[in-house]
């Protein structure tokens, strides 16, 4: 045996973009799922992964849903749809696949990583990675709707305002959508707000990066339907930054839909099981929508 290359070549694992994908498993008979899928290589960095779950029904290639975790930017799981959703049987991304929709949950570089604009370089990666292998994978990338929770949904409403990526539309739940003004409990002078380590800087210390990272500053005309639902009584992200990132995309001629949920904060937290439940279907109704 004569192998060509380096050792160090030779045992590297395969590229994301050729590796073969793992079996899938059958939490229902209507779904299946991959897990731990790596879909990016960073320099220095741990490996990229998402989860991808399909329906088991093969109608044709099904629409995409990339969902983006919250957790300010410093935290959290890409399986995570938020506070009142743990608990549910069958879980939220298991129902949206039922629905008909392919649902990939990728991780990205949180802010003790790599600073803005890492993350949204990373689903950005997930995004062409789908689009590699999406006949492998049964999947219509040009019907992507991006739902994002949080921090999440700040990270989805960017990449649906770029205008080089096929978005269908977004679904955004109580996102931050501009990271220039105070609101709430956010001050732009502060250097350890999450929206500061996320820059890698106060806000105000370095505007331009602040602007680039605000939906508000990035809409047009062009951008795809948003739905977007904040809590009336949120103390973590105010809902004014829906109601701001909703005046702006109608004032340049988008589509949007903003709804407020009365007595909720921050997840949910306060609501009805009911009223979640309910917000929940709209969304995922406002996705299908998008896409049929």
């Amino acid at each position: 045996m004569s192998p060509t290359g380096t050792v160090r070549e030779l045992i590297a694992a395969p590229h994301p973009d050729v590796a073969p994908l793992p079996p899938a498993a059958h939490p229902a008979p209507d779904v299946r799922v991959l897990r731990g899928v790596p879909y990016g290589e960073v320099e220095g960095s741990r490996p990229l992964e998402l989860d991808l779950w399909l329906p088991a029904a093969e109608n044709g290639p099904a629409p995409l849903v990339l969902f983006v975790h919250g957790g300010a930017w410093r935290r959290g799981r890409r399986d995570d749809m938020g506070l009142r959703t743990r608990q549910w049987a069958p879980g939220p991304l298991q129902r949206i696949a039922a629905a008909g929709f392919a649902v990939a949950c990728a991780d990205y570089r949180l802010s003790g990583e790599a600073r803005f604009p890492a993350p949204l370089d990373d689903l950005r990666t997930a995004l062409r990675w789908l689009a590699l292998r999406a006949a492998e994978l049964g999947v219509d990338t040009s019907r992507t709707v991006l739902w994002g929770e949080s921090a999440g949904g700040h990270l989805a409403s960017l990449l649906a305002l770029d205008p080089a990526v096929p978005a269908a539309g977004a679904v955004i739940w109580y996102a931050p959508s501009d990271l220039t003004v105070p609101r709430g409990p956010f001050d732009p002078h502060s250097a350890t707000t999450p929206e500061a380590l996320l820059l890698g800087a106060a806000p105000a210390s370095v505007p331009e990066r602040a602007r680039a990272a605000s939906p508000v500053a990035q809409a047009h005309r062009d951008a795809p339907p948003f739905l977007l639902v904040h809590g009336e009584q949120d103390t973590m992200v105010p809902a004014a930054h829906s109601e701001a990132l909703a005046a702006r995309l109608r004032d340049v001629g988008a589509r949007v839909e903003l709804r407020t949920v009365p007595g909720a904060d921050h997840g949910w937290y306060g609501a009805s099981d009911a009223v979640v439940e309910e917000v929940f279907v709209s969304s995922l109704r406002f996705a299908r929508g998008l896409v049929t």
